[in-house]
């Protein structure tokens, strides 16, 4: 079985602290300043989506996180801890090109504990387990070339999980996929935060897609980016179809569209 994230385990009053803390957070490109002193707190156990204007710096912003850019300036913990002191998980936009095409899916997925030096017999255990806990329906024996695209980047999300990370990176994973292959993915990431409780940011292009999965939702500006807002999405989970058409969701979503568009008039 999975081990649930710390997330899910109860929290008392006094540690209400954020899991990430950004403080300072600084960032050009050339000429092109993309972050200037930039703060965020990001909760812990939530999934929070990433939503702006184009080449606002959201994908930027998650890589700098993740430790794949290096900040000109500013600070980034993880619970008072350095990224390089904590297990997380990265599961990129570009499917195709982040599986090993000469490994089967059972060993993509396990490729990270082999890193670890786990035995060869835990890795085989704890894939079994994590394939079975998520009721994964794919033939593991699979090479990658004969795979859909929802299946390869399924196996990119279960590879990202083997190690149990503390905070999973998603930097628009369905924006490859075709609409059927997008709505099964998100139904099976809705489900994976469900079990685990990780705390997700997930970049998203999709403001319909950004409110669905979110927790809260974070909307920055044009660069210099700055946070527009961060705003809480109350809908109950396991959502669905119903949720699209659900006042309370609408009304989240026509607000996010509001700030949303109130930054793109500002440039």
């Amino acid at each position: 079985m999975l081990s649930p994230s710390p997330s899910l385990q109860p929290t008392s009053g006094a540690d209400k602290r954020p899991h990430v803390t950004i403080r300072g957070l600084s960032k050009r490109f050339d000429k092109a300043v993309i972050y200037d002193n930039f703060d965020l707190d990001i909760p812990r156990g939530e999934l929070i989506s990433v939503f702006g204007p184009n080449g606002c710096g959201k994908s930027t912003l998650i890589n700098m996180v993740a430790g794949l850019i290096a900040p000109d300036a500013g600070q980034i913990l993880f619970d008072g801890m350095r990224l390089d002191e904590i297990k997380f998980g990265y599961v990129f936009q570009n499917y195709r090109e982040a599986l090993f095409p000469w490994l089967r899916a059972f060993d993509n997925i396990s490729y990270p504990l082999k890193l670890m030096q786990v035995r060869p017999t835990e890795r085989r255990a704890r894939t079994e387990r994590l394939v079975a806990h998520l009721g994964v329906k794919l033939d593991l024996n699979l090479y990658p070339y004969q795979m859909s695209g929802g299946q390869q980047q399924l196996v990119s999300i279960m590879r990202a999980l083997i190690v149990e990370p503390e905070i999973l990176f998603l930097d628009e994973p369905f924006s490859a996929l075709d609409y059927e292959m997008t709505l099964f993915m998100r139904e099976q990431l809705q489900r994976i935060f469900m079990e685990t409780g990780t705390t997700t940011v997930l970049v998203s292009h999709d403001l319909e897609e950004a409110v669905f999965l979110a927790d809260r939702v974070l909307l920055l500006s044009r660069h210099p980016a700055r946070v527009a807002e961060f705003t809480k999405v109350a809908a109950a989970r396991p959502r669905n179809d119903a949720t699209l058409s659900d006042p309370e969701f609408v009304r989240t979503k026509a607000h996010c569209l509001d700030v949303f568009q109130r930054e793109v008039r500002r440039a």
